[in-house]
């Protein structure tokens, strides 16, 4: 009875390290790590120990016997991934090598005090680095009153098994020299330079935040959107939840064939009496009740082996959506199937072959891929009424009639304030994680995550990513290059709450999370807050820690 990996793996590499007989990969050591669309365990090998079980912060493996229908496909994703061997055992070794955590050598009894600007996955697997060593003081600084960024406010609510992650991060906070500095922005109400002065280092990890634009006609009329903004305002994300999408027409176009856009697709199909066993945001399951969409058309440049999205995506939402392709792109599809070297892409092929056909009638809410279509110009006058495409290599001209488009073709980091950046690959420009003006470090600055790398990989690859960075840190910080604080730990405190008096720390984050769960009523996962002004309040209503304690606690930090 084999273990398996399914849909909801992060890529986080937990349950390689636990696995007693290194029957996971590709592990965090192998080249393919970084741009696997997910783990897989070997069936041969395993040994049925459950280890990996335990170790997965997502809840994504499980014995073969007890996979749903819409899982059992991950039975042979697992398998394929390794060669045959004609029932010869694999060779094993004990343990996969765990990768050693950075030896902080402190100086004088005084701890490496290091900010970290964002709370995403990033941020905590930093965190978590970083705090594997004693001797480590960790302030974690976020603009909004609740962290854990992309976790919180990207994962789609029907996914709420990867959204489980977010309990390691609450375990990771929970540590005596972790604290938690919420509703506080970096660059307005704090300076870089004011950072380092409390700080031996600064480490932003604050992802890739804005969107890649179309740079065609009509992409500023009433009716256009992007991707981005959709998934924030239907997860409740206080800077998107006044805005509004007009569902009254039958038809969307979604721009881009990512997971993204899969989700986006997924949610707007979805019955809403299933949505609201979830922690969508309220006023999004009302707009979703009463639309009159009927179909979602997912319009791609390239051609079906050139798909963005993932194999585990697609297997979830073909499992539990209506999807099809016209006539044309079945031939497509067939057409590059025959030419598919790459087992990954034959899978994905294999699956879009089997999909309905568009001319069959509609009898709930649909999606349609479409490939070969490369944008032109958003159609209407007062407000976005279709969209114009060009059959990519061709003169031919599509048009299809849509009463929204969402463009989801990629996301874009932003320039940090007193930071070098790199507009077009829209990065901070990084060595490993330091920061870089031209050829020269910048002393005490570092980044990780998508801000470090771009937009690739999943939630679980952060962590690597955030340990590379961790290790470049420590190593300047062990030799002599970071300067020492020019305040004492407990002058952080008091400074940050001189300017911004409404600062949020965990309690006041404990306290929202308690009541947004409690709101859920034991029916849904949460009923979130939607404004910051009702967050604060809430947080407000957490009990003070006493002074006299909270300054103890920065004389002991």
């Amino acid at each position: 009875m084999p273990h398996v990996i399914t849909q909801s793996c992060c890529s986080d590499g937990s349950c390689v390290f636990a696995c007693p007989v290194n029957c996971i990969h590709p592990s965090p050591d192998e080249p393919g790590f970084a741009t696997a669309e997910m783990l897989h365990i070997d069936p041969v090998a395993c040994v049925d120990c459950g280890a990996c079980v335990s170790a997965c912060p997502v809840g994504a493996i499980a014995p073969d016997s007890r996979l749903s229908a819409e899982q059992l496909p991950f039975i042979e994703i697992n398998a394929g991934f390794y060669p045959k061997r004609e029932g010869k055992l694999p060779p094993t070794s004990k343990l996969a090598p765990v990768p050693e955590a950075p030896h902080v050598d402190t100086r004088g009894g005084r701890p490496l005090r290091v900010a970290i600007v964002g709370s995403g996955p990033a941020a905590m697997y930093a965190a978590d680095e970083l705090l594997t060593q004693s001797g480590v003081q960790v302030n974690v600084f976020e603009k909004l009153p609740t962290p854990y960024g992309l976790a919180r406010a990207g994962v789609a609510p029907d996914h709420q098994a990867t959204k489980r992650v977010t309990d390691l991060f609450d375990t990771i906070g929970a540590r005596r020299d972790f604290r938690f500095y919420l509703n506080v922005e970096v660059g307005s109400d704090l300076t870089h330079d004011e950072l380092l002065e409390h700080h031996h280092a600064v480490l932003y990890a604050v992802g890739a935040p804005t969107d890649k634009r179309l740079d065609i006609e009509g992409m500023d009329l009433p009716g256009v959107a992007t991707a981005t903004e959709f998934v924030a305002w239907y997860n409740g994300h206080p800077d998107f939840a006044d805005l509004s999408f007009d569902l009254s027409g039958e038809r969307v176009v979604i721009v881009g064939n990512g997971n993204v856009a899969l989700d986006v697709a997924r949610i707007l199909t979805t019955d809403p009496d299933t949505l609201a066993r979830t922690d969508i945001a309220d006023h999004a399951l009302a707009a979703l009740r009463t639309s009159t969409v009927r179909e979602v058309v997912i319009a791609a440049r390239r051609g079906p082996a050139a798909s963005a999205f993932t194999l585990p995506e697609l297997i979830g939402l073909t499992a539990r959506c209506d999807v099809v392709l016209d006539p044309v792109d079945h031939q497509r599809v067939r057409d590059d199937l025959a030419e598919a070297t790459d087992d990954l892409t034959r899978r994905k092929l294999e699956i879009l072959t089997k999909l309905g056909d568009s001319s069959a009638p509609i009898t709930r809410p649909r999606i349609r891929f479409a490939y070969r279509l490369t944008p032109a110009r958003v159609l209407g006058v007062e407000r976005a009424t279709g969209m114009e495409f060009q059959v990519t290599g061709t003169e031919e001209v599509v048009a299809l009639e849509s009463g929204a488009v969402l463009t989801s073709i990629g996301y874009r980091g932003m320039p940090i304030r007193g930071l070098p950046f790199d507009e077009s690959a829209g990065v901070v420009p990084n060595d490993g994680g330091r920061v870089l003006d031209g050829d020269a470090p910048v002393r005490g600055s570092y980044v990780a995550g998508w801000i470090k790398r771009g937009p690739t990989g999943f939630i679980g690859t952060n962590k690597s990513c955030a340990a590379e960075t961790v290790h470049s840190l420590v190593a300047d910080y062990n030799a002599g290059l970071l300067a020492e604080p020019g305040h004492r730990p407990s002058a952080l405190d008091r400074f940050v709450r001189g300017r911004q008096p409404k600062v949020v720390d965990a309690a006041g984050w404990r306290a929202i999370d308690a009541a947004e769960v409690a709101r859920g009523r034991g029916e849904r996962p949460r009923v979130k807050f939607t404004s910051v002004d009702e967050m604060l309040r809430v947080a407000a209503s957490a009990p003070a820690e006493p002074v006299h304690r909270r300054i103890l606690a920065g004389l002991l930090r």
